[in-house]
C-alpha cells in the first residue's frame, strides 16, 4: 500500500524530494538544450548540480514545483552571472534553509539533504578545465583574453556557473 502523501509533507509516509528532483531536471534540460558539453562527462555534473542548486536554493516561498522557467531566468541569470558572490549565497541560503526546518521542529528534509550532498561534491571536487579567470592562479601577466591551453584545476561549482549561465542563454 502507498502512503497518503509522497512529498515528505505527511507523518510517516514516505518523504520524496519533489522540490530538488525538481530542479535537478530543469537543470538537466537546460544544459541539454543548450549542446554546450556531452552529457556523460564530469563538466556536465558540475553545470547540472550547479544550476540546481542556484534554481533549489532561489526558490524562497517554497512553491518550486509551481514555476514556469522562462519567469525565473532572469533572476537565476544575475545569480550565475560573473561577478556574483555565487558561493556565500549558497552558504547563506543553507543557513537560512537549515533555520528554517530547526524552527518548524523538524529533522532536515530530503531536498535539502539532496541539495547539501550536491554541494559538497561540487566544492570539494576540482576539474582539470581552461582557466576561465587567467587573473587568477599565477597568470596576472598574461594578456586580457582566454588562452585555452591554459589549464588549471578547478572547484566543480566554478566550472558550473559559466555553463549553467549560457546555457540559459541559449535556451
Amino acid at each position: 500500500m502507498q502512503p497518503e502523501g509522497t512529498n515528505g509533507t505527511s507523518d510517516g509516509g514516505l518523504a520524496v524530494p519533489m522540490a530538488w528532483l525538481y530542479a535537478e531536471y530543469i537543470a538537466d534540460e537546460l544544459l541539454r538544450t543548450g549542446r554546450l558539453i556531452p552529457v556523460s562527462t564530469l563538466e556536465f555534473r558540475a553545470g547540472r548540480d550547479t544550476l540546481a542548486l542556484t534554481i533549489y536554493l532561489s526558490d524562497a516561498a517554497g512553491e518550486l514545483s509551481g514555476i514556469r522557467v522562462v519567469s525565473q531566468l532572469d533572476e537565476w541569470l544575475s545569480l550565475t552571472a560573473y561577478g556574483h558572490p555565487w558561493r556565500d549565497w549558497v552558504h547563506t541560503r543553507f543557513l537560512d534553509l537549515g533555520e528554517a526546518a530547526r524552527e518548524r521542529g523538524r529533522g532536515e528534509d530530503p531536498d535539502l539533504e539532496l541539495a547539501r550532498a550536491a554541494w559538497r561534491w561540487l566544492d570539494g571536487t576540482e576539474l582539470f578545465a581552461t582557466n576561465l579567470d587567467p587573473g587568477r592562479h599565477g597568470h596576472a601577466d598574461n594578456p586580457p583574453g582566454l588562452d585555452e591551453n591554459a589549464r588549471v584545476w578547478t572547484p566543480a561549482w566554478q566550472l558550473g556557473l559559466p555553463l549553467g549561465h549560457l546555457a540559459m542563454h541559449l535556451f
